[in-house]
């Protein structure tokens, strides 16, 4: 390589590093990989720095470095901690929120924090920033007398006591009742976050076009004192091409119907995100017709959502955004009256909510925050043995940089947005706090790189968020996670996830409920794994061997062997007297796991509704998209036949003995 060459190359690499793109990562065996050159120029060319020639790189480099040693607009440390300045300083004073002032004091480039988890305006010597206190822990749920338990569940699967094409927060509500009543403290639910309005294709709940508002398709009415919605039996599975314009237009009739007053109520927020979003969900109906899928294939004037043809289209149409006001209302208004009803039947926790990691790159969000977003680039994850080409989950996110000069702003507001209604929130692809793999548009997944996030910043509004409103955090923490990820959640106290299936020995075997974590969230399942029912009878194997999924040059007998070890070893951990159950013979199974999972020291233990009722069937398979009817699986019957089912009631009676009596104190550290 010649010197000019070697210079530009060592100069990229700088910048990378600068920038938070890893040029070097570790795959899941372990082994080494290195990011292609040209991969990193297209990484970094799509966060925003040019990297084409050496100039560029050079000037980049400089333009980062300088942002670098500025005050940054908002500060983020731990209550009483002395943190370092960019620069020296004289003079600090911090205002909270309740208009207390503080005299903080600073010596040279060092600041001594207030003790006082919150936010604060900060002048350090005349420059103005924001300040934001952690406390050093996330709030646990009171369990003095007993460890709480919950359920996991799917929300458009519910059946209610009134007929509909899909579940909303009407079931929800009933649900809740219901296992309230039976001991569950906690309902843990898919993610509820806004999705295209009426649109019946893009219906997977982990790729929104919003974190910050709501799925308005899961409003009910009726929870909110109007009318209810007609009764529609819908199909054995959820016809969301059909479903959801009709329940757009049964909406647009229950609005029609408000009284001014009622009227006025609901579609006069001071909250302009909430307008802006109204207006996005307007200019999705007004251009869906034509073909436009979000933003993106909008014509070029509506690009900006404060130029000058958004401004006048809202306008031209105050009715139409008045009426996505409503919507939004209405879900928000139904979220909180489902989370009354959880605390009114008993449940300690009540909801617990799910974030998901990334949004629909032609969505609200990717439209209305363009400055804090990753733009041209969207998450997924490395190749791997697994899945030789990697995945691109067609998602994307918040960058790293616009996170920072937002003072965190819109991640602050997408946190408070999960926990709003809520006892808690589950945090989806964990990991993606401390990093992302992010694509460049048009490329191949392998063409991406790990980028970092400011993960102790993140961890520490996080927790201050959790503190803030009461409610325990999960990080779903499952796979291999990045440097120091582990230690930093357990030292916020945040929940781990320990799923049955993934809590094995180093021989294979199955571990013992003991040994699980106590600083964790126990569970029978996820919406992406197997259920116990449906592993013992190998209905997985099933779906595998009826797509081409099952290992190369292995045959279904050979995947038959495997399995049936493997249920010898899971047997042999739930239960060690009885007789091991044939495979067509589920249910004891069911109730084993459910006590296994009861009898972990965990600080709650979550059973999917699957489970619950012994259903073969999971929600959702990784990797698949209409091979498998990902998120359109309903309930057979109605939440009232829960009561009636002798398996139900006898698997929530174990839950309820085995988790009482039993307190969490042991799982407190520092």
């Amino acid at each position: 390589m010649k010197p000019q060459e070697r210079a530009r190359v060592e100069q990229l690499y700088a910048l990378a590093q600068a920038c938070g793109v890893a040029r070097e990562w570790v795959d899941v065996e372990g082994h080494g990989q290195q990011v292609a050159d040209a991969a990193l120029v297209a990484v970094l060319t799509a966060l925003g720095h040019e990297a084409g020639s050496e100039r560029q790189i050079t000037r980049s480099l400089a333009d980062v470095t300088a942002r670098a040693a500025q005050l940054p607009a908002m500060l983020v440390a731990d209550a009483g901690a002395i943190i370092d300045l960019p620069m020296a300083a004289r003079r600090a004073e911090a205002t909270g929120e309740g208009g207390a002032a503080h005299r903080l004091a600073v010596e040279g480039n060092r600041l001594t924090v207030p003790v006082s988890p919150g936010y604060y305006d900060l002048v350090i010597d005349g420059r103005a920033t924001k300040l934001a206190v952690a406390p050093p822990k996330c709030p646990l749920p009171d369990a003095s007398k007993r460890r709480p338990w919950g359920v996991s569940l799917q929300i458009p699967a519910l059946r209610g006591a009134r007929t509909s094409p899909f579940g909303t927060f009407g079931e929800l509500a009933e649900a809740a009742r219901h296992l309230g009543a039976a001991g569950a403290d906690a309902l843990a639910i898919n993610p509820v976050h806004a999705l295209f309005p009426g649109h019946g294709e893009g219906y997977s709940p982990y790729s929104p076009s919003s974190r910050l508002f709501l799925n308005g398709a899961l409003g009910d009415p009726a929870l909110v004192g109007l009318p209810p919605l007609g009764a529609d039996a819908g199909a054995a599975l959820i016809d969301w091409a059909g479903g959801s314009p009709r329940r757009l237009a049964e909406l647009r009739q229950v609005f029609a119907a408000l009284t001014p007053a009622q009227r006025a109520r609901v579609t006069s927020p001071d909250d302009a995100m909430l307008h802006r979003h109204a207006l996005f969900d307007a200019l999705d109906c007004h251009f869906r017709p034509y073909g436009a899928h979000g933003w993106r294939d909008w014509p070029a004037a509506f690009h900006d959502p404060a130029g000058a043809a958004a401004t006048r289209f809202a306008a031209d149409h105050p009715e139409e955004i008045a009426f996505h006001l409503f919507v939004q209302w209405l879900a928000r208004e139904g979220l909180a009256a489902v989370q009354t009803a959880a605390k009114d039947a008993g449940m300690g926790i009540g909801l617990i909510g799910d974030l998901a990691v990334g949004v629909d790159p032609s969505g609200s969000d990717a439209w209305s925050l363009r400055h804090a977003m990753l733009g041209a680039l969207t998450i997924g994850a490395p190749p791997d043995p697994l899945g030789p080409l990697g995945q691109n989950w067609s998602i994307t996110g918040f960058s790293p940089e616009g996170l920072r000069a937002s003072a965190y702003a819109p991640w602050i507001a997408m946190i408070r947005a999960g926990l709003a209604a809520g006892g808690g929130l589950r945090i989806d692809h964990a990991f993606g706090l401390a990093r992302l793999w992010v694509i460049p548009q048009g490329g191949e997944t392998r063409d991406g790189a790990y980028l970092s996030y400011p993960f102790q910043d993140l961890i520490r509004l996080a927790t201050l968020e959790a503190h803030r409103a009461g409610a325990l955090l999960i990080a779903e923490d499952l796979g291999t996670a990045p440097y120091g990820f582990t230690q930093a959640v357990t030292e916020r106290q945040m929940l781990g996830m320990r799923v049955l299936w993934f809590e094995r020995a180093a021989d294979h075997g199955f571990i013992g409920a003991g040994d699980y974590e106590p600083l964790s969230a126990a569970m029978s399942g996820t919406h992406d794994t197997v259920t116990v029912a449906g592993w013992w009878r190998g209905r997985d194997l099933d779906w595998a061997e009826q797509l081409g999924r099952l290992p190369e040059g292995t045959s279904r007998a050979e995947v038959e062997a495997i399995r049936d070890w493997d249920r010898g070893l899971l047997w042999s951990t739930l239960d060690h007297t009885s007789a091991r159950p044939a495979p067509d013979d589920p249910a004891p199974v069911v109730d084993a796991a459910i006590t296994h999972i009861a009898r972990t020291p965990s600080v709650v233990a979550l059973v999917s509704l699957e489970d619950l009722l012994a259903i073969e069937e999971q929600p959702n398979l990784p990797g698949t998209t209409i091979q498998h009817p990902n998120w359109r699986r309903r309930l057979d019957d109605p939440i009232s036949q829960w009561a009636k089912d002798e398996g139900v009631t006898r698997r929530c009676g174990i839950l309820d003995r085995l988790r009482r009596n039993h307190g969490v104190a042991d799982c407190q550290r520092g």
